[in-house]
């Protein structure tokens, strides 16, 4: 029989189809199709380049094979196979032996910093993933886009509305969808979609309507964001998605949320709140906000927020940017709060939500750590069981 060797793959279901890992891989070995992104066995060399880019997790799946998995079988895949058993003799398992132990030492300095896997919250609804795709995509109508952030600021952000007609566009909280850029790239090809996380709740923007909300900044130089931000009622899009199978909110009421984010990483939590506001009017004390940006009139959602009634959510906002004020990240804020945030870390109902800027994890980490060990507690076994729980997400880019 042939040597066992160890296949690096892509989880279909929790791939967000961000592309990230393609564009960063060295030796070209990460290629997608209208449905799935994969990893080509005979161009993959292990490098780990692709790990830490990776906002989700999905691109951190190996399969011990005798048969390599081919481009076309991981294309066909809407979830990945199980791993096989693997029958051999003492020279096969010896080489195993040693294959694992360099890949162990690859992914330990791989993950240093990188997020790490991901679980979905154990009551989390079952989401749909990649219903429509690259070649298949839905079209959806703008009804609406209202600018969030002042007039003048240096930041545009808009609140896009897209309605899907009688398309199924089934979108759970935390999830994300692609929008397709108009044209072409410098080679001829059509553009790849651009994720935008959605920020109304499952049952729409407009309250059992079959649309949904989108929380977008302008970038300068920015291809899908200027055309997005630039969009008029009546416009029509093409959308692929939806996508993201663990940043997902949990059923139960009676869950604790600690959401930190900065920026556009509020479109989740907006889409959060108002599921629980919705479903959980009377619910109090379950919800907590940290939210960071330079100035209040940057701070998309700020005008909103600060009419929900705190005995709903507890709200903390962090600005680095004020005038005549020392600079405050959403870090120091956690710090403040560190009464509120060490309780949660040993309340096996509480689940932590991370989103925003790549930029932020590191210092939110340091705080989580120090929070952590202020009451005797060690950060990384904390964070790792709550993770294994599907109680910690995180998704940064």
């Amino acid at each position: 029989m042939n040597k066992p060797l160890k296949q690096h793959l892509i989880d279909p279901e929790i791939c967000i189809r961000c592309y990230t890992c393609e564009m960063t891989c060295p030796v070209e070995a990460i290629t997608h199709d209208d449905n799935n992104v994969v990893v080509d066995v005979d161009k993959c060399n292990f490098c780990m380049d692709c790990i830490p880019v990776c906002p989700t997790g999905s691109i951190d799946e190996w399969r011990v094979v005798v048969e390599p998995y081919s481009l076309e079988d991981q294309y066909s895949w809407s979830e990945l196979p199980e791993q096989e058993e693997i029958v051999g003799g003492d020279e096969a398992d010896t080489g195993m032996e040693a294959l694992d132990e360099a890949m162990a030492a690859l992914l330990a300095e791989a993950h240093a910093g990188a997020g790490g896997k991901v679980r979905a919250p154990a009551t989390a609804s079952k989401p749909t993933v990649n219903l429509y795709t690259i070649g298949k995509p839905a079209t959806a109508k703008v009804t609406g886009n209202f600018r969030l952030t002042a007039e003048g600021s240096d930041n545009d952000v808009r609140h896009i509305i897209l309605d899907f007609g009688g398309q199924p566009m089934p979108v759970l909280e935390g999830q994300s969808i692609g929008i397709i850029p108009p044209g072409t790239d410098a080679d001829g090809k059509p553009h790849l979609p651009r994720l935008y996380s959605v920020s109304s709740p499952r049952d729409g923007e407009r309250q059992n309507y079959n649309n949904l909300s989108l929380t977008v900044k302008r970038e300068e130089g920015g291809l899908c964001s200027t055309y997005v931000c630039d969009l008029k009622p009546g416009d029509e899009v093409q959308v692929t998605g939806p996508f993201g199978a663990t940043f997902l909110l949990p059923s139960d009421p009676d869950a604790e949320l600690l959401m930190i984010c900065t920026g556009t990483g509020s479109a989740p939590f907006r889409g959060f709140t108002m599921r629980r506001q919705r479903e959980t009017p009377a619910s109090n004390g379950k919800l907590n906000l940290v939210f960071g940006a330079r100035r209040p009139e940057e701070l998309p959602y700020f005008g909103p927020l600060k009419k929900v009634p705190e005995a709903f959510m507890h709200k903390v906002f962090a600005f680095s940017r004020l005038e005549g004020e020392p600079k405050h990240y959403v870090q120091d804020k956690l710090r403040e709060e560190a009464g509120r945030v060490s309780a949660m870390l040993t309340n096996p109902n509480a689940h932590i939500y991370i989103c925003g800027l790549k930029e932020m994890e590191t210092g939110v980490e340091a705080a989580l750590d120090d929070i952590a060990r202020g009451v005797g507690l060690e950060w990384k076994t904390v964070r790792d069981a709550m993770r294994e729980d599907g109680r910690y997400h995180v998704e940064t880019y």
